[in-house]
């Protein structure tokens, strides 16, 4: 204690302060307030730093605030559409391919927004598939096609391999905001074919094809009149063709179309593949639907990007890639596509694959039309592109693989097994001679049809093209 004591005596005489002293000078430091002339030259520093920010954020606001003002309403409606079309899922698959696919419930499904369709009850199966009126051996030649010369495998989507969707419900693509600005169109005119305001006069027995207004075919097609037609059906070979224009597109389909050709009153039904760097945002094949009821004025749309199209199938996705796809001289890849009239619901089906791989994928109902609630008229099938002529020079865009139907199997792009359904719900071989073919420019794309019985193919056809070259400036 002593010893303690001394230290403590010890300290004062130094001038230490005590423990006590130190706690008294602590508070009342912390009590004395500080000015700015009295303040460190570090916070001074800051206080000069954050006043030279607050100036210049002040400054450059009026400019943000007009932007945002700009923007903000746009954004807004486009919000508004897009949580019109992206109903809430019950399932989120993100695909390889970047689409992110969401599992809707099919009775809250987008289709049925349709002011016709509002008491619609959804059709989950028609009564009878069209009855192949062909033998069995022809038919299973037909679905199979295993010629050692022509054999081709069945293409199918990318997003299986990343999930699937649970029954009950249907497998959407996901529509951004990126593709509605990509389009550079209003939201009415997204995701429908520019309209044909420009339609030249067109004879009876003509495709319905429009020359003169960068829309450019190389088709199969029957003569307007020839027969009542409920449906038709083609197995297609898919290809990955190169699009030059970001706002072009490459298209192989069917066609179902009934109703004036030169007026305001067409009504066609569509399916196939379809590369579309302005709709989807990349180069990839994908499955799409088509409608319209009014010569694409004001009704229809690709996929489901409007309502109309009733999804009944939870494993394939409208809009989706297909893979794989058939390469130059290498494995061939093909779909098979039918679309049907429902005779006693007058709905028109739509199915994806042949044979036991066949897939119901949904329907158009017969509410949406006028004279496609009776029958079609005519069938069309081959491929289409956009020519908006580049430099004053032919697009370069490719149609089915980029090659001329004359290089045959391998190398240009087919469509096989060409038939049609008649008013007894029967499937039959379309005969070769029921067929015109038509390509306004041979030079750009042509088509060479022909009838194989052997390979199982039928009335087939080769098409396509790679648009701009020394035959086509």
């Amino acid at each position: 204690m002593m010893r303690t004591a001394m230290k403590k005596r010890r300290r004062r005489r130094h001038g230490q302060p005590r423990q006590r002293d130190l706690v008294v000078v602590d508070q009342s430091e912390s009590r004395r307030p500080m000015s700015p002339c009295s303040a460190p030259k570090l916070l001074r520093l800051l206080l000069v730093s954050l006043f030279l920010l607050a100036c210049t954020c002040a400054a450059a606001s009026s400019s943000v605030t007009e932007d945002v003002q700009y923007l903000s309403p746009k954004m807004a409606r486009i919000q508004r559409h897009l949580d019109r079309l992206n109903k809430p899922s019950t399932r989120t698959i993100q695909s390889m391919d970047g689409d992110t696919i969401d599992c809707v419930p099919r009775h809250e499904q987008h289709a049925l927004d349709h002011p016709l369709l509002k008491s619609h009850k959804i059709q989950l199966a028609p009564p009878r598939m069209p009855a192949s009126s062909t033998s069995p051996a022809s038919a299973a030649s037909s679905s199979n096609s295993t010629s050692s010369n022509r054999a081709a495998r069945r293409a199918w989507q990318t997003w299986h391999h990343a999930g699937h969707c649970p029954k009950g419900t249907v497998p959407v693509r996901r529509t951004t905001a990126e593709d509605v600005l990509r389009g550079r169109r209003s939201l009415f005119r997204f995701g429908r074919k520019h309209h044909r305001r420009d339609r030249a006069p067109r004879a009876a027995n003509a495709p319905d094809v429009v020359t003169g207004n960068g829309h450019e075919h190389a088709i199969a097609y029957t003569a307007v009149g020839q027969q009542e037609v409920y449906g038709a059906k083609a197995t297609i070979n898919v290809w990955d063709p190169s699009i030059q224009e970001s706002n072009g597109f490459s298209l192989s389909q069917l066609w179902l179309l009934s109703g004036s050709f030169n007026g305001s009153d067409l009504n066609s039904i569509e399916a196939g593949w379809q590369v579309s760097p302005e709709l989807y945002g990349d180069s990839r094949p994908r499955l799409f639907t088509y409608w319209t009821s009014d010569a694409y004025e004001a009704t229809g749309c690709y996929n489901a990007l409007c309502p109309g199209f009733v999804q009944t199938s939870s494993r394939v996705a409208i809009g989706a890639s297909i893979s794989p796809v058939s390469s130059l001289a290498g494995e061939q890849y093909d779909m098979t596509l039918l679309i049907w009239k429902d005779p006693k619901l007058g709905n028109w089906w739509l199915s994806y694959g042949d044979g036991g791989a066949s897939q119901l994928v949904g329907y158009w109902p017969a509410e949406l039309f006028t004279h496609l609630s009776g029958h079609a008229s005519m069938v069309e099938w081959g491929g289409e592109v956009v020519n908006t002529s580049p430099g004053g020079a032919h697009t370069a865009t490719q149609m089915g693989s980029g090659r001329f139907a004359g290089e045959g199997f391998g190398r240009a792009s087919y469509f096989r097994n060409l038939e049609m359904v008649d008013a007894g719900n029967s499937l039959a071989p379309v005969s070769l001679d029921a067929v015109q073919t038509l390509a306004e420019d041979g030079g750009c794309y042509d088509i060479r049809k022909a009838y194989d019985e052997r390979d199982g193919w039928g009335t087939h056809f080769y098409y396509g093209g790679p648009g701009h070259n020394p035959a086509c400036p």
